[in-house]
């Protein structure tokens, strides 16, 4: 991974979920946990995997999701709160909420099938 202090930095305030790895995309990185994406850090900011059982809590704090350029937006990747990130524990509770809708998006996809 090439210099990035601020995704050391929220690898850090993460470890109680255990190993988070970084993969580059979007010209930020991916974070997963296992094989599962839950989180991306782009120029110095975090966002989280949402659905419609977390995503008030963004809307409700004013964050915005995703937008690597100005005609893509993952909406379902919302900014997480300033206040958030430097809290650690609120951190990860917060990180636990964007894993389980990951895993819920990934479980809803399969049933599709």
């Amino acid at each position: 991974m090439k210099d990035d202090s601020f995704t050391e930095f929220i690898r850090d305030q993460l470890r109680d979920l255990g190993e988070v790895e970084c993969r580059a995309m979007f010209g930020g990185y991916g974070l997963y946990h296992g094989e599962v994406f839950f989180a991306i850090t782009f120029k110095g900011r975090l966002y989280f995997k949402t659905d419609p059982t977390t995503l008030p809590a963004y809307r409700k704090m004013g964050m915005k999701p995703f937008r690597p350029n100005a005609r893509q937006t993952l909406k379902t990747y919302y900014e997480v709160p300033v206040d958030i990130i430097e809290d650690q524990d609120q951190l990860t509770a917060w990180a636990r909420k964007a894993l389980e809708a990951q895993i819920r998006s990934e479980n809803s996809r399969g049933r599709g099938r």
